[in-house]
């Protein structure tokens, strides 16, 4: 079981990759600190505002096309594919993939919804944070 959400960005498909792959630039719409993510890399991401952090296991990294990771690093957990087709040089159009979702879960519908909130909303700080330099907009979500 999967979830998708895309979103176009009004910003070339390099702009895009450094957002999510430079620690400096993802800070300022996703997680407050990280490391460079490279193909076969072990990043610890941390949300200060939530006082929470996630080991990602970096599977596969194609420049400006293709990212892939794991949250985890016992071989569990979801696997996160970032896709970017770049439409013309203004503009990318960004589809994320979550798989891993059980079926037979019972909280199955719960978590799909709030994985697609999660998901929409970084896109969302992504976007300002591109588009209008807004990098205020992280770490607003309130469950």
């Amino acid at each position: 079981m999967y979830n998708l959400t895309k979103f176009k960005i009004m910003k070339p498909a390099n702009e895009v990759f450094e957002a999510f792959v430079d620690p400096a630039k993802i800070k300022n719409f996703w997680f407050s600190s990280a490391a460079r993510w490279e193909q076969g890399q072990t990043v610890t991401l941390r949300y200060e505002e939530y006082n929470a952090e996630v080991v990602i296991e970096v599977i596969e990294v194609l420049p400006n096309k293709k990212i892939v990771y794991r949250w985890g690093t016992d071989g569990q957990g979801n696997i996160v594919t970032i896709l970017l087709e770049e439409l013309d040089s203004s503009s990318t159009i960004i589809e994320i993939t979550e798989e891993g979702f059980r079926e037979d879960d019972d909280e199955l519908m719960s978590n799909l919804l709030d994985n697609k909130e999660g998901w929409v909303f970084m896109l969302t700080c992504l976007k300002g944070y591109l588009e209008f330099g807004i990098n205020q907009l992280r770490g607003a979500i309130v469950k």
